[in-house]
């Protein structure tokens, strides 16, 4: 399938970064510059998924069921000021 050509704006110096990075020999073109951003956001929204579907919603769900496992926020940062060492 051929390339879907696009037409963005940039600010300057997200410009001048990804020229960069082309005079620098990391990347061939400016296409491979954004085609690796994208990858890489597309990563990290993935891993933001995976991680409310596996920790996020579990916990929710377990704190939904059973109220009284929660532990109040001023509990909370109560005990990391102690484990902290700071007041």
């Amino acid at each position: 399938m051929p390339p879907d050509k696009r037409t963005i704006s940039l600010p300057a110096e997200q410009a001048t970064y990804i020229d960069g990075l082309v005079a620098s020999g990391a990347y061939a073109t400016a296409s491979e510059v954004v085609r690796a951003g994208l990858r890489a956001l597309q990563e990290r929204d993935a891993a933001v998924e995976r991680w409310s579907r596996d920790k996020v919603v579990p916990v929710a769900a377990t704190m939904r069921d059973d109220p009284r496992r929660a532990v109040p926020a001023e509990q909370v940062f109560a005990d990391l000021r102690a484990e902290l060492g700071s007041n």
